[in-house]
């Protein structure tokens, strides 16, 4: 028969209790170890753009998308100057086209009855003028001739007057008798005075009237005109040289007084208008140089007009065009434009990194000398340009800092490059 061991059993047991412990003691020594390791540098396992930091002049620029666009004053804009129809079409937009150049005709029955009543009024304002005219001068006439009567009676009443008075100092006649001449020579003269006065008014009546008249003549000539005119737009003319760049109706369409028949653009003389960024247009001024590619070449060009309002993050900036346009330039050609801002003496800068606004703090990665490392440092960086950026703090000339976006190594202050 089996012997019971109770001594076996419990060595047995003792023993698995102490190997549990050392394992435990081993595991927490191993996750101790485990805790205590770095964690492995990360591989930046792409390209990298880089730049080394340099001292010297600093040209701070802004850059922003546009196009060309028509000059103001070189638009031109047919309105309509009564309302008509479109009966035909003769040049289609594109085409060149000269001041006398007719674009479209248009008709409108009720403007020909209004020119021809305006001819008819003008004629009878004529007519009117001239029976007026006549008449006055009969009046004037008739009044002329009492005048003459009237004189020539004053002056025999005159002269019998002073025979009289000879007369009277001889004693031939009675004092009675040359009082009563000399009383009528002196009444005729009174009357010559005032038939001469009312001569003076006639003739300044008859010139106040027949300038009433004249007046009533020039009315009915400015309404013709007017009309003359409104009926020689339904020609529509293109007014200036240029290319037809628009024409919104067509053929059978009833158009307002105002609307817009056409527009007329002269495609040498052209501006670009820049988008450019509202945080980056607080520096830009009137006269500032700037440099406009269309992608075929490049234009000089000074800004000219700067938008107060700010539409969609953006400032438009109008730039007047300096040199001459290359092939192919036409209005809503897109373009790129450059606008220098000023030029600093002496300052640290490198390029501009993919992320960093200007006056601000970020981190950058410095380059060991060996190349295989980067390091991230913080650094202070001032004012900004199209490609560069001032370097306040942090960076001294010679340091080689990575620029692409690095924002994928975030939580690593030290990364690993691989061979470029």
């Amino acid at each position: 028969m089996d012997i019971s061991r109770p001594d076996i059993r419990k060595r047995k047991l003792r023993y698995r209790l102490t190997l549990a412990a050392i394992g435990l003691t081993l595991v927490v020594i191993g996750a101790w170890f485990i805790l205590r390791l770095k964690p492995a540098v990360p591989t930046v396992d792409s390209a990298v753009w880089t730049d080394t930091v340099k001292r010297g002049p600093f040209l701070r620029q802004v850059r922003g998308p546009g196009s060309l666009v028509a000059r103001e004053d070189r638009i031109r804009l047919i309105p309509a100057e009564t309302e008509a129809t479109v009966v035909r079409i003769r040049v289609l937009p594109g085409a060149r086209v000269e001041p006398e150049t007719v674009v479209m005709d248009l008709v409108d029955p009720e403007l020909q009855q209004q020119l021809l009543d305006a001819q008819l009024q003008f004629e009878a304002a004529k007519a009117d003028y001239k029976n007026t005219q006549a008449r006055l001068q009969s009046d004037l006439m008739t009044q002329r001739a009492g005048a003459a009567t009237v004189g020539a009676d004053q002056k025999q009443a005159l002269l019998q007057a002073q025979t009289d008075k000879n007369l009277y100092d001889l004693g031939v006649i009675s004092g009675l008798t040359y009082s009563a001449s000399r009383g009528k020579a002196e009444e005729l003269n009174v009357r010559n005075d005032l038939e001469t006065q009312r001569l003076d008014l006639n003739q300044k009546a008859i010139a106040t009237e027949l300038a009433v008249q004249q007046t009533k003549v020039q009315q009915a000539a400015a309404v013709l005109a007017l009309r003359q005119k409104q009926q020689d737009a339904l020609s529509v003319r293109a007014g200036i040289s240029g290319v037809l760049s628009d024409l919104p109706h067509q053929v059978g369409e009833h158009v307002a007084i105002g609307a817009t028949l056409a527009k007329v653009v002269q495609p040498d003389q052209l501006k670009a208008a820049l988008k450019i960024p509202e945080t980056q247009a607080r520096d830009i001024q009137i006269g500032q140089p700037a440099e406009i590619d269309t992608h075929n070449g490049l234009i000089s060009g000074k800004v000219t007009r700067i938008d107060p309002a700010v539409q969609n993050g953006t400032v438009t900036v109008d730039v007047e065009l300096l040199g001459d346009l290359p092939q192919g330039a036409r209005p809503d050609l897109s373009v790129d434009g450059t606008i220098d801002l000023d030029r600093l003496a002496d300052v640290l800068y490198v390029g501009h990194p993919a992320i960093g606004n200007e006056n601000s703090t970020i981190s950058l990665f410095r380059l060991a000398p060996d190349g295989k490392y980067a390091t991230r440092v913080p650094v202070k960086i001032g004012r900004a340009s199209v490609n560069s950026i001032q370097i306040i703090g942090g960076l001294q000339v010679g340091d080689k800092v990575i620029l692409s976006d690095m924002s994928r190594w975030d939580s690593a202050d030290r990364v690993k490059l691989q061979s470029q």
